[in-house]
């Protein structure tokens, strides 16, 4: 816009600065109809007395006007074009949830409580929804074109200032700070661009007062975070001192690609030595049985199936095992098939060993079975199922009654079948991990030494440090002038 049409205004807060519209309107008695109306037509009056109002193109809304930006309560909720909000959604647009007097409770009592089966009528008053009373001022633009400012089309909303019940203040949008200033491009024929900062002339907080706002501040933290402390309790169970403790939460999401369909996983852990479980812990489990059905080229079915494990690995020898890394636990797994004459046969037989590293890991297996030579066994399979079958399901990796050092399948005749999809998320416990920074050092951490990840992520790091310099001295060696670089190595 023109230098001409800038204006600065220090709007104070619920303060009203009257627009040209207002004050044509408030300035007819016939239009003032509400003790409100007259209090503005008196206010106008004196203004004009006084010698006009000050402002021009920027005016303001209190919370007691009749005016409401209808664009802000229209936010949506789905990604359509032509939406329409529910009552449900008009109703809950400006809802706030209650908070309670909290005070740190034991963890036990407050377990025992989190679902209130009989709740007493004040304890539904203290916990209900309710709108918490709201305050709003606008902070509007006549952006009409100069000389005929007064007309409601051109009024557009600038700065939105809220302030609930519980003091705190919503500026939308925000102080400009250093984002630059906002922008509002008018429909039309000339399409004019007007731009505009907000920065908060508020007086400076005193010192005093600022640090005895911090003082407050720290003090709810405190509360909450001993709220939360008894939320979770202390009762953890901390493994002893050189213990491991494994805790895996699996899924196992669906088996794809194989012949018959009705398939169901038969599955079960296998802990090596230094490993233990509780004697109630289920290290072994079948899925149900699910019907496949068409995704793309593939028939999958998609069993769902949780599972949870907890296992300790406990160190016998200190002086060996910071050198020495222990087999990892292992899952075993086969997937069988049964139809509606309950002739059931082997689709495939897989196993994967569990991450050594925490997190989440999404991991496909695939799957093969034994196979006979011929079409008799074929038949029989399609006929009256049943198929050749592991007796020792350890078979799949390394047989448990193996004591040789080569292991040899030469003439086992099997056939790649589908693969089953697992879900694995995988947390780690050990008092190594609270051990400080010298000691970690010194020893490493508990998962490094056991996974070996240290040694191979220290050979990762050089290798790719190499690779960059070497990329590097290429890189160099091209921008040389080529006279340069034929003088130095005959130089050499």
């Amino acid at each position: 816009r023109a230098p001409e049409d800038a204006e600065e205004a220090e709007v104070g807060w619920q303060e009203k600065l009257f627009s040209q519209f207002e004050v044509n309107l408030y300035l007819n008695e016939s239009a003032c109809q509400t003790p409100l109306d007259w209090q503005y037509h008196e206010e106008i009056q004196k203004l004009e007395k006084a010698g006009g109002r000050k402002n021009c193109r920027i005016f303001t809304y209190t919370d007691h006007d009749r005016f409401t930006n209808l664009e802000e309560l229209c936010q949506k909720v789905t990604d359509l074009d032509h939406e329409v909000p529910s009552y449900l959604v008009e109703r809950m647009a400006n809802v706030r949830r209650r908070r309670q007097d909290r005070r740190p409770v034991e963890a036990s009592s407050l377990k025992s409580k989190i679902i209130t089966w009989e709740p007493s009528e004040e304890f539904i008053k203290s916990n209900h929804v309710i709108n918490t009373p709201v305050q709003t001022m606008y902070i509007m633009g006549d952006l009409g074109p100069y000389g005929k400012l007064g007309h409601r089309e051109y009024e557009n909303v600038l700065c939105t200032i809220k302030v609930d019940g519980n003091g705190v203040i919503t500026v939308k949008p925000d102080f400009t700070g250093t984002k630059g200033p906002y922008r509002i491009e008018l429909d039309g024929e000339k399409r004019e661009v007007w731009e505009y900062t907000i920065e908060n002339a508020s007086v400076q907080v005193q010192p005093e007062e600022e640090e005895h706002e911090q003082r407050v501040f720290r003090d709810l933290y405190g509360r909450h975070r001993d709220y939360l402390s008894g939320l979770v309790g202390s009762d953890f169970e901390m493994p002893l001192p050189g213990t491991l403790r494994l805790f895996v939460n699996g899924e196992i999401v669906s088996a794809q690609g194989y012949e018959y369909d009705n398939l169901y996983v038969h599955f079960f852990l296998e802990l090596p030595n230094q490993w233990s479980s509780s004697p109630f812990q289920q290290l072994s489990g079948v899925t149900q049985t699910c019907a496949t059905k068409t995704v793309g080229w593939d028939k999958v079915a998609f069993f769902c199936y949780p599972f949870t494990v907890d296992m300790f690995y406990t160190q016998e020898d200190e002086g060996v095992f910071p050198y020495s890394l222990p087999q990892w636990p292992v899952l075993y797994f086969e997937v069988l098939s049964l139809d509606f004459w309950q002739r059931y046969r082997v689709e495939g037989y897989g196993s994967l060993v569990l991450p050594a590293s925490p997190g989440v890991h999404m991991l496909t297996i695939p799957t093969w079975r034994p196979v006979e030579l011929g079409t008799v066994a074929e038949m029989r399979r399609f006929f009256i199922g049943g198929s050749p079958e592991l007796e020792d399901l350890t078979y799949i990796r390394i047989p448990s009654t193996f004591k040789g050092k080569r292991l040899s399948r030469f003439g086992f005749r099997t056939e790649t079948t589908g693969s089953v999809t697992f879900r694995l998320y995988c947390l780690q416990q050990s008092k190594a991990f609270l051990e400080n920074s010298a000691l970690r050092q010194r020893m490493q951490s508990v998962l490094d030494r056991l996974g070996g990840f240290s040694q191979q992520s220290s050979v990762y790091n050089v290798l790719e440090a190499f690779q960059r310099a070497r990329c590097r001295m290429q890189e160099a060696r091209e921008s040389l002038p080529q006279d340069l670089i034929s003088t130095s190595a005959s130089s050499v």
